[in-house]
C-alpha cells in the first residue's frame, strides 16, 4: 500500500524501517510500557469523562432550565469547541516544556473546573465553564499521541494509541452511565459533580504512574516557527485526508449520542434516566475496537480498516432507524464499534506520517475531530428537532459517505501518481 492510499502514511523515519535491539523507546513487555499504558488509560478515562459528562444528562438538563434539545446540546458543543480552538496552542506549548508537563496541568485545570459545573446557575454560566472545561482539555490529546509517537517504538505505535483511545471509550462510557443512574436519584447536578470526583483520582494516578519522557527535545515557541510547521502539515495531502476523515467520523458520533437521550425518552420506548444512561455501555464495544486496531491494519491494510469502519458505522445508522429498542441498541453497537476503529487507526496514521512537529499535526487532527463534534451534536440536534431521528441519521450517512469518498480519491491519487491503471485498483488493500 502507497503512503497515499488512504491518507494514512506508511512513511516513517530510518529509525523506524528497523527497529534495533539498542533502541531505547518503549514497547510491550518492555520495562516502563505498562506503567504507560495504564497512565494514558486514565488520561483518557478521565478526558472523555468530562468532556461528555452532560452529554447523557441533556433531557433533564432541558427540563430544569427549561430549553430546547439545540439550546441543551450546547453544553456538550461548547467543550468539544474550546477543546478545538485551544488544541493547537495547547500543543505548542507542549513542544517547548514537555508532554507530561502540559497533559498534567491540563488534567489540574480540567477536574478544577468539573467541580464547579454542578453550581452552575444558569445555561449560560454552564456553557461558559464547559468551554473553559474543552480548552483545559486540549492540552491532553495532542500531546499524548506526541508523547506516544517519541517514547514508543513504531511498530507498536497503533496498537499503544489504539490504547490511549479505548480509554477515551471507557471514560465515556463511565460518565454517562454513572451520570444517568445518579441524575436518576439526586439530578443532574450531583451527577457531573461525581463525574468530577472519578477525574480527580485518575488524574492523580495518571501524574504519579506517567514515565518521564527520554525522547523528547523542546521546541520553540517562535509564532513564526508553530505557522511554518503548520503550513507544512496541511501542505501534506495525506494530513489533510486524514483531518477530514477524523473530522467526518465524529460527526456521526457526537450527532449519535447526543440526540439519543431524547429519542429514547420518547415513545415507544420512553426509558427512565438510568436505563438510558446504562445504554452508554456500549462503548465497550468501542474499547474493544479501538485497542485491536493495530491487528486489524495488520491484515486489511488502512484503507481496507478504514472502510471496515465506515461501513459498520454505516450499517449501524441504518439498523437504528427501527422501532425496537434491540436493534436500536443493536445500531448503537455498530456504530462504536466503526466509529472507534476508524478513529484508532486514523490518529495513529497522523503520528506516523508527520515528519516533525507531532504534537502540532496531532493538534490539528485533534482540533478537526473535535470540531466535527460540536457540528455533529448541534446539526444532530437541530435535525432532529425538525426531522426527528431520521433527520439525525441523514446527517451521519452523509458523513460516513464523505469518509469513503475521501479514502477512495486518495486511493485513485496514488495510483495516478505511481502510473498504475485506475481500473487496476484494489480497494480491499
Amino acid at each position: 500500500m502507497t503512503p497515499a492510499d488512504t491518507g494514512a502514511s506508511t512513511v516513517v523515519d530510518a529509525t523506524s524501517t528497523a527497529v534495533s535491539v539498542s533502541d531505547s523507546r518503549m514497547a510491550p513487555g518492555g520495562p516502563g510500557y505498562r506503567r504507560m499504558s495504564f497512565a494514558l488509560f486514565l488520561a483518557g478515562v478521565a478526558t472523555f469523562a468530562l468532556l461528555y459528562s452532560t452529554q447523557a444528562l441533556l433531557p433533564l438538563i432541558s427540563g430544569d432550565m427549561g430549553v430546547t434539545a439545540g439550546d441543551a446540546s450546547w453544553t456538550v458543543a461548547a467543550a468539544t469547541g474550546g477543546l478545538a480552538v485551544f488544541v493547537l496552542p495547547m500543543s505548542a506549548l507542549s513542544e517547548r516544556f514537555g508532554r507530561r508537563t502540559v497533559m498534567t496541568a491540563s488534567l489540574a485545570v480540567a477536574v478544577t473546573v468539573g467541580l464547579l459545573v454542578p453550581f452552575a446557575p444558569s445555561l449560560p454560566a454552564l456553557v461558559a465553564l464547559r468551554a473553559v472545561q474543552g480548552a483545559a482539555l486540549a492540552g491532553l490529546p495532542a500531546s499524548a499521541t506526541a508523547y506516544l509517537a517519541e517514547e514508543v517504538r513504531p511498530r507498536a505505535l497503533v496498537t499503544a494509541i489504539g490504547l490511549f483511545v479505548a480509554g477515551n471509550s471507557v471514560g465515556g462510557m463511565s460518565g454517562r452511565v454513572i451520570t444517568g443512574w445518579v441524575a436518576q436519584e439526586w439530578g443532574w447536578r450531583v451527577a457531573v459533580g461525581v463525574v468530577g470526583l472519578v477525574a480527580v483520582a485518575c488524574a492523580v494516578a495518571f501524574r504519579l504512574l506517567l514515565p518521564a519522557p527520554k525522547h523528547f527535545t523542546p521546541g520553540s515557541l517562535r509564532p513564526r516557527v508553530l505557522v511554518g510547521t503548520v503550513r507544512d502539515h496541511l501542505a501534506n495531502p495525506l494530513l489533510r485526508r486524514l483531518y477530514a476523515i477524523g473530522a467526518l467520523f465524529m460527526t456521526v458520533f457526537g450527532g449519535v449520542y447526543t440526540v439519543i437521550g431524547y429519542r429514547l425518552t420518547e415513545a415507544p420506548f420512553s426509558l427512565p434516566q438510568g436505563l438510558i444512561g446504562s445504554i452508554f455501555l456500549v462503548y465497550l464495544v468501542g474499547t474493544v475496537s479501538a485497542s485491536t486496531a493495530g491487528r486489524l491494519v495488520g491484515r486489511l491494510g488502512r484503507r481496507g480498516a478504514l472502510y471496515l469502519g465506515a461501513g459498520t458505522t454505516a450499517a449501524g445508522l441504518l439498523l437504528s432507524l427501527a422501532g425496537s429498542l434491540p436493534l436500536v441498541l443493536l445500531g448503537l453497537v455498530l456504530i462504536t464499534a466503526g466509529f472507534f476503529a476508524g478513529h484508532a487507526v486514523a490518529s495513529s496514521a497522523v503520528g506516523k506520517t508527520a515528519q516533525h512537529g507531532r504534537a502540532q499535526a496531532s493538534a490539528l487532527y485533534q482540533s478537526a475531530y473535535y470540531v466535527g463534534s460540536s457540528a455533529g451534536s448541534t446539526v444532530g440536534a437541530v435535525a432532529f428537532h425538525s426531522g426527528g431521528w431520521a433527520g439525525t441519521v441523514a446527517v451521519g450517512v452523509l458523513a460516513v459517505l464523505g469518509v469513503v469518498v475521501i479514502t477512495v480519491s486518495g486511493s485513485l491519487a496514488a495510483r495516478r501518481a505511481a502510473g498504475t491503471p485506475v481500473r487496476a485498483l484494489n480497494l480491499s488493500r
